[in-house]
């Protein structure tokens, strides 16, 4: 994690919220963002674990939900908004692997495609449509907004045994270049981006003998996507416009 006199301070104030921020990738990401200013709320499904990482990162707001499920999507996105008084960043950092192990599409249940499907499509879509509002609201302040899907290379590559994750984070990518398309003139930016093959445990749940060695760190991840946020934050409250291709 960065020392805060290194820091940038794009993130100084800002209202972030991440889901799936009580392990691997989400975690590192709440972490670097309290440690660059922002003010952070964090969703999760185990009661436990937000209840853990609240006490160990404090300021942060842990919010309990499950992202996949419909019902849990307003009590979330109310709850954000509340306990943050707006939303200026939305990270939709939450996934689910699909079958466990990973299995040929032809092997795949449809019970676990579709929970791959409402993990990293619906939830990132529903809870971005319930946000609107407020990003919209941010936006119109002139504070910079950006909603970050994140995103994977089995989302434009075709792996054995990665269909139901790849197909769904395919979907992810491709629906967030349409929110960028659409939402642009209002101020409200979409990144989708791949942070790469990294040690964390739903890595180790889909390749248990992968090297660790060789993977990314989940900080180091963490602090190169809060990186482009950063600097797409920069611009848009310069340019009060947003660049052509946010999304890539």
């Amino acid at each position: 994690m960065l020392r805060e006199s290194q820091t940038p301070n794009e993130f100084g104030g800002v209202r972030v919220a991440v889901t799936g921020g009580t392990s691997g990738l989400g975690l590192a990401l709440v972490g670097e963002l309290v440690a660059r200013g922002a003010q952070v709320a964090f969703v999760a499904r185990s009661r436990e674990a937000v209840e853990r990482v609240a006490r160990e990162i404090p300021g942060t707001h842990g919010i309990v939900g499950d992202v996949s499920r419909k019902a849990d999507i307003h009590p979330i996105a109310i709850q954000i908004a509340g306990l943050l008084g707006g939303l200026d960043v939305l990270i939709n950092s939450a996934s689910d692997l699909g079958p466990v192990p990973l299995a040929l599409l032809a092997d795949t249940d449809c019970e676990d495609l579709e929970r791959a499907f409402q993990t990293n499509v619906f939830g990132p879509f529903r809870l971005t449509k319930a946000l609107l509002g407020s990003l919209a609201s941010s936006a119109r302040q002139g504070r910079g907004v950006v909603v970050l899907n994140v995103s994977s290379d089995a989302a434009v590559n075709a792996y054995p045994s990665w269909g139901a994750y790849g197909a769904s984070k395919a979907a992810l990518h491709h629906m967030s270049r349409i929110w960028n398309e659409e939402l642009a003139a209002q101020g409200i930016a979409f990144l989708s981006l791949d942070p790469g093959d990294m040690d964390t445990p739903l890595h180790a749940i889909a390749v248990p003998d992968a090297d660790r060695a060789t993977l990314e760190r989940p900080e180091l991840a963490a602090a190169e996507l809060l990186g482009a946020i950063g600097n797409l934050l920069k611009f848009i409250r310069s340019e009060r416009t947003l660049p052509e291709g946010a999304v890539r």
